[in-house]
Order: C-alpha cells, then structure tokens, then sequence
C-alpha cells in the first residue's frame, strides 16, 4: 500500500526528487533528451538513475516494483523519461509503475505516424545503428587520431586535424575533443598552453601556422584550483593564485592572437562542441 500524500500541488516540488531513465534498448536516447529537459529547471534538484535493457516482462515489472518503492518510502512521486519500443514491455511497465513518467517515444512517433502517413520501424537501438561503412570508419579514424593527438603529444599530422583545441591544463580540452571524434567524426587535437608559452608571449612554434584550426578552452580560476587539487592536492599547480594568473595568462595570448574562445566553466561538452562546430564553419560535420 501506498502512503497517503499531501494533496498540496506545491508539496511534490520540495526537496530532492528521484528521476529514472528507463529503456528496453541502451537508454542514450532518454538520457540526452531528459538532460535537455531538466537543464531547463536550473533550481531542480534530483538523483538520477539510468535503468537501460529493460528488454522482457520480468525486468519491466522488476523496475516497476523499484519505483514504486521509491515513491513508497518518500512519499513523493518519482519522474521518468522512457523510451520502449517493445510493445508488450511497455503496457507491463505503465500497468505497474506510479510514477509521473514522460514517454518520449510516444510523445512524438504517433504524432509523426499521423503527420506523414507511415508507420514508424518500431525497432530497438534504430538510432544507433552503424548507417554505412564509410561513416563507421570515419568515426573510428578521428577517435583514433584524438587519442594520439592529445595534450600535444604527438605533433606529426597535427595539419590534418579539423580543430586543435588550445587552453591551459584541466581546462576541458580532453573530453571535448572526444565528443568532437565520438559523435561527429571530427579529427580533434589539443594542445596545453604553459607557462613556458605566456613567458614566450607567443603561440608554441608548431601551432603558429594553424591559427585557423584553433579554438580557446578557459575556465573560471576557482573552479580550475578544484579540479587540479583533485588530482594534485595542495600543489602550487593548483592552488588558486596559480591558476588565476595561468588563466589570465592564457585568456590575453587568446585575444593577442585572435583565437575564438569560450569558457567551459558553467557550459556542456554538448554545448561547447556545437559552438566549436558553428564558429569553425565545421557544419557539415555529421552525427555519426
């Protein structure tokens, strides 16, 4: 039995809430959407659980039963974000779950199927598929040079890379530079700006001549000095007067050199790759 809630409409919106994203197939698709949704609610406080190959009656029934424990035990209800494709997983799965749930696949399928007069493939993991060879390939060609061309180090085919991201050390060059390979099939270097460069005044030699494939990486020195001391606790690497003058450093070779640049403090590594792509012209890049 269920607890008897507060009928207050304002009662559900205090305090922490519990969101699943729940999937018969790898739930990539639920969790992107549903990180663009709750993104939108910047007050919105929650634990998130990703619950994917929900893919047989059992499990449907099984991650009801979770749910409805949640929502037993706090008296609040949780928020789901699904996507079956499995008719018979999904009807086991709405009979049994209490929960607010968002259907994503139901909220827009049906009314395309209706828009353009066809039926839809129904069929799992259809947004995932490998489309051609040639496309696979490319995505595998530009993580494995990513791989090889990070943090500067490996300069041999540095001119074939599509952008070189530049910025000071733990600044987010790494993960965006593999978003940039992973989905699009962009080939992304990156490359550390140091000390030894600002005491220089100049760009390291070897990137001088590619000025037009570089794009600037900064981030707020606070949060810079906590990243690092992760890493390097109490270090001078990380400590905040280092990493203000680094920064301060790096953002005036950026603006002397004419390099387009962004702060990755407060953004998404989404967010910094579709800037990257449309500053750079980089538009026909596809998702791959």
């Amino acid at each position: 039995m269920f607890k008897t809630l507060n009928n207050d409409p304002n009662a559900m919106q205090k305090g922490r809430r519990t969101v699943f994203i729940v999937s018969d197939a790898t739930a990539i698709t639920a969790d992107t959407l549903a990180h663009s949704v709750l993104t939108q609610f910047s007050e919105f406080e929650y634990d998130q659980h990703r619950l994917p190959f929900v893919d047989t009656e059992e499990k449907a029934l099984a991650v009801a039963n979770r749910i409805n424990e949640v929502y037993e035990a706090t008296g609040v209800r949780p928020i789901i974000f699904s996507t079956f494709i499995n008719q018979e997983v999904d009807a086991i799965f709405t009979s049994e779950c209490k929960a607010f749930r968002i259907d994503l696949f139901r909220s827009f399928i049906q009314e395309l199927e209706q828009e353009i007069g066809l039926k839809s493939a129904h069929s799992m993991g259809r947004s995932h598929v490998i489309a051609d060879q040639e496309r696979y390939n490319r995505r595998i060609e530009a993580i494995n040079y990513t791989l090889a061309h990070d943090d500067g180090q490996m300069n041999k085919g540095l001119n074939e890379a599509d952008v070189i991201l530049v910025g000071v050390s733990r600044s987010g060059k790494t993960p965006t530079s593999l978003y940039l390979a992973m989905q699009f099939g962009i080939k992304a270097a990156n490359y550390p700006l140091i000390p030894e460069d600002f005491d220089r005044g100049e760009l390291p030699e070897v990137l001088q001549t590619m000025r037009h494939k570089l794009f600037g990486l900064s981030i707020a020195p606070e949060r810079l000095s906590q990243i690092r001391n992760e890493r390097r606790p109490g270090s001078r690497y990380a400590s905040i007067t280092n990493c203000t003058q680094e920064i301060a450093a790096a953002e005036n070779m950026m603006r002397r050199e004419g390099i387009k640049w962004l702060s990755s403090t407060t953004r998404s590594i989404e967010e910094i790759s579709a800037t990257i792509l449309a500053e750079l012209k980089l538009n026909n890049a596809e998702m791959v």
